[in-house]
Order: structure tokens, then C-alpha cells, then sequence
């Protein structure tokens, strides 16, 4: 695993749901992100309901410029997911800040696992100690028809 990495400036990172700015979520990831395409607003805005939430602020202007959520019971588990990094953003380390944001957060509980899906970002997550799973054979999963 590298440094932490610091977000850079002029950008700050919050958990304060109040400020996470839902419409914008929705359609970052309605439209833009392979995972969840056409995801209904109401849907959203439920996950963002039950959800550790974490945005990224433009600290001149206040605009959102990242999402990403975790899943956890605060305890043993989380799942990171939702990360988003507005396409004005990409490339001046803020996914990689925002990640790094999530995973010292979710260590704060005592949490012992952190898990991901992703298609395209694994060297994103490696830069902050993700790894394949060691087991996957020991792993499964219950896909519902949407």
C-alpha cells in the first residue's frame, strides 16, 4: 500500500449526507456509470438513505464534484460502492483521495473487510492496498430479476 493520498486542494471531503446533492448522484450514475445505468431516482436516493455517504466539494463554489458510498453495518463489513468522479475532475487524484477517505473511515469502526465490484478501475483500488480476493471459490452470490 502507498502514502494516503491527500486530496488536492481547493477540493474537501464530507460524510454530511445534508450536503450530498441527490439529483447530480443520480445522474452521474444513471447515465454515466456502467453499474447502474437507468437507475430509477427513487432507487437512489433510498441507497443513498441507507448509506455512509462521502462527497467531494469544490470548496470555492461548494458544487459536488465525486460520490462514493459504503455499505456497513459499522461493525465488520463494508462495501464500497457508488464511486463516481465528475469527468471535469478525473485525473488530479480525487477518486484516489475520496477512496482513501472511505477506507480510513470504514478501519475507524473496526471494520475487518472492505469489499468492491468494479470492471475497469482495479488500478485505481490497488493504489490503496485493494487486492483480488484470495478465495473466491469461498464467495457467492444471489442475483433477484430486476
Amino acid at each position: 500500500m502507498t502514502d494516503t493520498p491527500s486530496l488536492p486542494e481547493g477540493y474537501e471531503i464530507s460524510t454530511d449526507s445534508s450536503r450530498v446533492d441527490a439529483e447530480r448522484v443520480h445522474r452521474w450514475l444513471s447515465t454515466d456509470a456502467y453499474w447502474a445505468l437507468g437507475r430509477p431516482r427513487e432507487k437512489q436516493d433510498r441507497a443513498i438513505e441507507g448509506s455512509l455517504n462521502f462527497g467531494v466539494y469544490d470548496t470555492a463554489s461548494g458544487e459536488q464534484v465525486a460520490y462514493a458510498r459504503a455499505v456497513t453495518d459499522r461493525a465488520t463489513f463494508a462495501w464500497l460502492c457508488d464511486v463516481y468522479v465528475d469527468p471535469s475532475v478525473r485525473g488530479k487524484g480525487v477518486g484516489t483521495a475520496l477512496v482513501t477517505a472511505v477506507r480510513e473511515e470504514v478501519r475507524s469502526y473496526g471494520v475487518r473487510r472492505v469489499l468492491l465490484a468494479t470492471h475497469d478501475a482495479h488500478g485505481v483500488y490497488e493504489k490503496i492496498g485493494f487486492a483480488p480476493l484470495a478465495r473466491p471459490d469461498h464467495w457467492m452470490v444471489l442475483l433477484f430479476e430486476q
